[in-house]
């Protein structure tokens, strides 16, 4: 898996005054928590445009007065009018240590429902695992190939090995679903007057009965 370097600094003054002198220099302040001490530090701003700046999931070697932290992204923080970065929360690995991390999804295959008309839908793009440092990965493949018209594959369907999903498991994550022409052809397709299925008779239209001509008798009765 790739891996980002950032060669930054360590923080010895702390505080809002601080934090605005570091920004109007061109520095991003951070800080780094799973360790055995978190750790202040700062570095600049285009150090972590790879970083953050991309939908990948990555490493980060953060070289600090010597010392080299493996990490990954936990937090990030933008300023509400400018968009630019302010601060960086990462997460240090401990190999002995689970960490809860986002993975991007990978969907691969083509699924029936399309090769039937219908149309992909993507609901979810990464989901949120815990494990060790040892099994992350860049990402996690979900294969498509027997997702159906109408049908759904759900966060319970992704299983991969080392890996607790922490996303709740009725979730969809893809789905095929009926495109326009396929809803208007249902819409125009004949339901009544087709023709009766094999072996199957129709019954006979019933004969009117003709009303009943008076008799001579009640002719005469009548006058």
């Amino acid at each position: 898996m790739k891996t980002i370097t950032i060669e930054g600094q360590l923080r010895t003054e702390l505080g809002k005054g601080a934090t605005r002198q570091l920004r109007s220099q061109g520095n991003v302040p951070g800080v780094i928590y799973g360790g055995a001490r978190e750790i202040n530090f700062s570095a600049p701003s285009i150090a972590f445009k790879q970083l953050v700046y991309t939908p990948d999931f990555q490493f980060a070697e953060i070289k600090l007065n010597g010392d080299t932290y493996k990490c990954i992204m936990k937090d990030l923080q933008f300023d509400k009018v400018t968009d630019q970065l302010i601060h960086v929360d990462l997460m240090e690995l401990v190999e002995d240590k689970k960490v809860i991390a986002s993975i991007p999804l990978k969907f691969v295959g083509a699924p029936v429902g399309v090769k039937e008309g219908g149309k992909l839908h993507i609901k979810m793009k990464a989901l949120k695992v815990k494990t060790y440092p040892k099994y992350l990965r860049e990402h996690i493949e979900v294969n498509i190939d027997n997702l159906e018209l109408n049908g759904n594959v759900r966060v319970e369907d992704v299983v991969v090995e080392h890996y607790e999903i922490m996303n709740s498991p009725r979730i969809p994550v893809a789905s095929v679903t009926l495109t326009r022409e396929l809803k208007q052809e249902e819409a125009t397709s004949p339901v009544a007057g087709t023709a009766p299925a094999a072996g199957t008779t129709s019954a006979p239209a019933a004969t009117p009965t003709p009303a009943a001509t008076p008799t001579p008798a009640a002719a005469s009765r009548k006058k």
